[in-house]
Formats: C-alpha cells, structure tokens, sequence
C-alpha cells in the first residue's frame, strides 16, 4: 500500500446552513488532491452528493463533476451554493415575508410576538431568543433573552405568561400539524405515521410559525430568484424549528432522531434573520445544470436526481470518469429524515416520493450501512474503467465506520491504495482503485496481529484503538479477507470485530485505559518489547525545529504540509502536537511562526554549556565530586561510592530519548519553555508518565535560582528540586 500524506485544508468547514449534519470536511483537500492528477477540464463523479461543498470546490478547481444527488434539501443546497442569490435578494425577501398581512398585523410582528417575554431586571417586554424545555414537559422551565433596555442577558426562569401563551398556542396545535402532514403525505398513504412520528419532534409554537410561513411562501408572488433565497431562508428555520438542540449543546452533530432530555426551543423568526449570514457565499459562481444538459469543458456540476444504479449504464457510455471523488455516508437518521419531511414542507409531496424510504426506516447499524455502501460500490465498480482512483473522506470517523467502509469497498471489487489518518477527531482520507476482482482470503488473527504490533514499532508510542484498527483494516483489506462470499455483511464485520478482540490477547501489547473495553483509552508495547524507533512525538519535535531552523519564517500550513509529506498514513501527527512544539520552541508574528531568540542552535548550545557548568559549580560546593560521562553530570559521593544524583542537561524535550536507561536518582533539566510540551507529552503518553515517575524533572530557572541561595546543603538542594514540578502551559492547547 502506497504510503499517502494527509491532506491538511485551511481550515474546518463546519459553518454555516444546516452544517451540524453536513459531513465536517476542511475547504482546500479535494482541490489539493486533485491538483496532482493533472486532468483539469476532466470529469469527476461524486457517488454519494453528501458533501455540497466538497463538489462545488472540485468544479472551481476546472472540473466537469456529475453528482448524484437523491436528497432534495443537498441537492437544493448545492445549487444555491453553486449560483447563490445576491445578498439584496435574499433581505429583500424576508422584507417581503415581513409585510405580509396577518389579520391586521404584519406577519413579522405577530410571529414575534409569540416569543415575548418580560425582562426581569426592568420589566420591559422583549423578545426571547429561545425557551429551554425538559422532555416530556407541558411547558419550558426557562427562558434565554438579551434586553435591548438594560443590557440584562442570560438564562431566566419563565414567567406565568410566557406558560400561558405556550398554553394558548398548544390548543389549536391539532389544525397545524394535520396540514404539515397533508403536505408530505396523502391522507390514505401507509407511510403517514411515519411522516407523523417525524413532526412529533416540532412543538406546537415553532410549527405554527413554520406552517405559517410555509403557507405564505406559497402564495407570495416573487421573482424565482427572490423565491429561491426566501425558499433557502426558510429551510434553515424548518431546522431551527425542531426539538433536537440540546441545551447545553451535549450532542452538537445528532445522529439518531431523539429529543434530548433537555433541550432549546429557538426563536424561529430570529433563525429566520440570522439565516442572511449563513448563505454568504465567497467563491465565484459555478455552472451547474441537471442531467442531461451539457456543461462547459472549463469545469461545472451536472446534478442527476437519482441514484447511481439508474445512472451506471448511462455513464458508462456517454461520460470518461477520471476519477472519483465524495464524502462516504454514515447513518444520519436525524437528516435523513428530516428531509424527507421538509422535502415536502418546501417542494410537495411529489418531491418527497423519491426519498420516502428515509421516512420509513428507523433503524440505522452499521451491517445496514455496509450493505448501502456495497451497492454504491458495485455499480460504480461497474461504470468505471479500470485503474481509476476513488479519494474518498469518512467524517467523524470510528473503527465500525472505517470497518464498514473497507468491508463494503473491497467486497465490490475496489483495491485500498492509501489511507492517512490524523486523528479520530478528523476526517479518514482514503484512495481505492478498481481493480481486478482478487479471490478471497481467510482471514488470520496473527495477521492482526503483527500489524498492529509493526504500527506500534513504528510510532514508538502508544497509540488510539482507531490508529490499530486502521492498521489491522488495512491488512485485512490487502489480503482480500474482509468478507467471505458466504458470509453476509452484518456476520462479517462481527467476526472482524472478535479477531481485533482476539488480537489484542497477545501478551505484547499493553491497554491504558481505566476501562476494559477495547477501543476505549490507549494501546502501546509492554515495556519489556524492544524498540529501536523514537516516540513519534520526538521526532516530530525535531522535525519542526529543523523546519523552522532552515526557514526563518513560515506559516502554519507550510510547517503542517512538510511534517505530513514525512509522516504519512498512521503516523500524520495531529494539530495539538504541532502547536505544542510550535509554542514551547516559536512566536508568532504578523502570522509566520519563527523560532524564539534563545532557541537558536548557537543561544542554546550556550545556555547549555552554562547550566552545566552551574550545576558542576554547586555540587562541588556542597561536597559532592563531579565527573562527566558522555551527556550525564554525575554527582558522586566520596562515601557511598556510587552517583547521588545523574543530571541529564537538555535543550529540547526529547524525554523518551532521555529516559532509556536512566538511573532512579536521574535528573533530567529542561529549559523551562519546555515544561508545558514535556506535560503535553505525558499527558498523551501514559508509557511515558509511568516512566517519569522514576526520575525528576527541574527547570534551568531553578538551578539558577538556587545557585543565588548564600548557604546551601544537600538537605535544602534536595528540598528545592522537588518544588518544580512540570506544568501544563497557561494557554489553551489543543490536545488533539
């Protein structure tokens, strides 16, 4: 397997419409990927249409992208991304929305007015920005608001009015929610009691408003343009509206269709005000057209509303795919379902037909998803030629998605080419090639085995359950021993979960984990394995020094890029290591990171050489006899005979290098810009917390500090070295 660089983008797409269920991938990989292919002007095809901004960045980068895209709201949100209203369009239309007449009132005002609240610092009638409900309760328990009056903010327990106009709004909720029906589902069609499970989580004040709303965009005459950008205003309110917004926010990317225990009921006209920002869109326009329109050869997106089996045959002969390119679906029952439902709140009923079967299924496993994704890659198996390449990103990865992933694309006939892993927190980025279907292999526990005992070898340092189990997958997926014909998916991946159970038995490995689950906690060697490779973390440490030693200034991206081209696949190190190195050893000015003045080699080697000669200098004071060997100091006592104290004076934090082999009475000394990466380090290593429980760890401004005591002895040196324990850094690191 090839051995690939992780993609770093510029920075998480993770903002703007809807993004809590849209894939959180980084603007700039797939532009960066393909920018090594060299086949601008090609096409690419997106088999998923999961990731609206994924495919827009690909055409922007002079690409014809054919997309298929079943889900009418991702399908409606890359077209408005694609060719975006002008911003005076879209406040022109909730001006519009505004003035219409409800009764005698404008439809602003008493939409509003439903969320009026009293202050309770100047008892001035405000709006409130959301009501927090307990689930299962009749009425909210608080209220959350900002008084334009006197400046009053936070959370604050509701008044008796606030109850009685939830009360009020309750009593005709019947009327509402039967036409939020009707506007999905016939009344006769059997799939209605699930579109009415699905409206269960919309209480009866956001729906009112929603319908309300719905119900005039219907009836306003606007122009197109003016009715697309009400009609993308009002689909960030359809999930405003709903009652999954956990409050505090504990589940920020929901997955599964459940009200939370407590949760916020939010100010829908105010998501409404709010949702002119969230359409903004930077990028220049691109082309885009639905199947079978023709695009231009300079790059465009070319939308079929369908799925990729009713379009293999198509493709197949009318359209070279040069390569492939998507965001790989989990399980979102949550979206899937609610698109389905506000499908048909925004389009009819007609727009919900060919999506009904996210209204239909409750239940989502991973067999389920390997199943889906098997057939995906099957017909697109079909559809390619051969040898063409699939990047493929997995968000918010974890070992039964990737699992799921591999399973389904090596039993399609797709060979895994490369993977670079970051983090369990970031995107899986992924290669496969169709190849020549290969017969399968059994798979063999040894082989589990021995993967997973190399990726240790070469991190050097304990390393997350999905960094092994990436490992073990790629193995598994090599030998073509994922899936036996015999088996079907759902027995499949459980026998490749009992042979990483059964793996992970061999007496070499060691769990750091206070529970007995094995993905929880961290996994490394046992001490008694030898290893001739340094911790991955000290060789990264190095690394950036050399960098930034050979550039005297650079930027974060330069600095991630060339530590990526040189530890690729399981070894990328994450940001929170990079920025731990950068600030003990750098500063940041006017954007570039540089090294700090006393961390040049020359200043350094010469700080060195003083604190040697300072600790020499008072042992011999306090009678000690002083001798070198090699990097050590050794304090030895005429008496004893053997060293008192070893020191092992240190300009970097290479604590692993340091404590092979160290002696109990070992002190290491580190500049004190040091300390916070040293406790980075144990805090990430639990190998290496342990073994720093053996020996001590003293900054320079100690030693210096008690070289200025007037009268010292052994008792009070003893004394002092041990208040100096390593700290954290006073700044907020990342620590992954």
């Amino acid at each position: 397997m090839d051995a690939q660089p992780y993609i770093s983008g510029f920075r998480p797409a993770d903002t703007g419409p809807l993004s809590r269920f849209l894939p959180a991938l980084e603007d700039g990989v797939i532009s960066a990927w393909l920018s090594h292919l060299n086949l601008t002007g090609s096409w690419l095809l997106d088999p998923f249409g999961f990731s609206p901004r994924l495919v827009l960045e690909a055409a922007r980068s002079g690409y014809r992208v054919l997309v298929t895209a079943n889900n009418p709201v991702t399908r409606f949100m890359l077209e408005v991304f694609a060719h975006p209203p002008e911003q005076s369009e879209f406040t022109a239309a909730l001006a519009d929305l505004g003035a219409v007449k409800k009764g005698e009132e404008r439809l602003e005002t008493h939409l509003q007015s439903l969320y009026l609240t009293t202050c309770e610092k100047c008892n001035q009638q405000i709006y409130a920005q959301a009501f927090v409900w307990r689930k299962g309760a009749d009425a909210p328990h608080a209220r959350i608001y900002e008084c334009k009056h006197c400046g009053d903010f936070g959370e604050r327990a509701v008044t008796d009015d606030d109850v009685e106009r939830v009360k009020r709004i309750a009593a005709t909720d019947g009327l509402h929610r039967s036409r939020a029906f009707e506007k999905v589902v016939a009344l006769n069609d059997e799939d209605r009691i699930y579109a009415e499970e699905a409206i269960q989580h919309y209480l009866p004040r956001p729906l009112y408003v929603l319908t309300t709303i719905i119900n005039r965009l219907d009836n306003l005459t606007l122009s197109p343009e003016r009715k697309r950008a009400l009609t993308a205003l009002v689909l960030l309110t359809c999930d405003a509206g709903n009652t999954i917004w956990a409050h505090p926010a504990e589940r920020p990317r929901p997955k599964q269709l459940s009200t939370p225990n407590q949760f916020r009921e939010q100010n829908v006209w105010m998501m409404l005000e709010r949702g002119l920002s969230l359409w903004e869109e930077t990028g220049a326009p691109v082309t885009v057209e639905a199947w079978p329109t023709k695009i231009p050869e300079s790059g465009g997106i070319l939308i079929y509303e369908g799925r990729l089996k009713d379009l293999a045959n198509i493709v197949k002969k009318e359209i070279p795919i040069a390569a492939v390119i998507g965001s790989v679906p989990r399980p979102n029952q949550a979206f899937w379902t609610f698109s389905a439902l506000w499908a048909g709140w925004l389009w009819g009923r007609d727009a919900v037909e060919p999506y009904k079967v996210a209204l239909r299924r409750r239940r989502y496993d991973w067999a389920w998803n390997a199943t889906a994704l098997h057939s995906a890659f099957s017909h697109l198996y079909e559809l390619l030629p051969d040898d063409v390449l699939f990047f493929g990103q997995l968000p918010e990865p974890e070992p039964a998605f990737l699992t799921s992933a591999f399973t389904a694309a090596s039993a399609a006939g797709f060979l895994l080419q490369s993977i670079a892993l970051r983090t369990e927190h970031d995107p899986v980025q992924v290669v496969w090639k169709k190849a020549q279907k290969r017969t399968t292999q059994i798979a063999d526990v040894n082989i589990l085995r021995n993967a997973i005992h190399e990726t240790l070898t070469m991190r050097g340092e304990p390393a997350s359950y999905m960094h092994i189990h990436a490992a073990g997958l790629i193995a598994l997926a090599e030998m073509n021993a994922l899936k036996p014909p015999e088996l079907e998916f759902d027995a499949a991946l459980r026998k490749t979960h009992a042979l990483f159970e059964s793996a992970l038995k061999d007496k070499r490995f060691e769990h750091y984990s206070a529970g007995e689950h094995i993905e929880t906690g961290l996994w490394g060697l046992r001490s008694d394995q030898p290893n001739q490779n340094e911790a991955l973390s000290d060789r990264v440490e190095m690394a950036i020094v050399t960098y930034l030693q050979k550039n005297q200034k650079a930027i974060y991206l330069e600095i991630e890029n060339d530590l990526y081209s040189r530890f690729t696949g399981l070894l990328t190190p994450s940001k929170g290591l990079i920025y731990a190195v950068l600030n003990s050893y750098a500063e940041k000015e006017s954007g570039y990171w540089k090294l700090r003045s006393e961390d040049l080699a020359f200043a350094r080697r010469g700080e060195l050489n003083d604190i040697s000669a300072l600790i020499g200098s008072f042992g011999e004071k306090i009678g000690y006899k002083i001798r070198r060997e090699d990097k050590l100091l050794l304090w030895e006592d005429a008496q004893r005979g053997s060293p008192a104290y070893t020191f092992y004076v240190m300009a970097s934090a290479l604590i692993s290098r340091a404590l092979d082999g160290a002696a109990p009475e070992t002190i290491l000394v580190i500049p004190g810009g040091r300390a916070a990466l040293v406790a980075y380090k144990q805090s990430s290593d639990p190998s290496l917390a342990l073994r720093l429980k053996n020996v001590r760890v003293v900054k320079y401004r100690l030693l210096r500090s008690i070289s200025e005591v007037p009268i010292l002895t052994r008792e009070l040196f003893d004394a002092q070295i041990a208040s100096d324990p390593v700290e954290q850094s006073s700044g907020q690191m990342m620590m992954f």
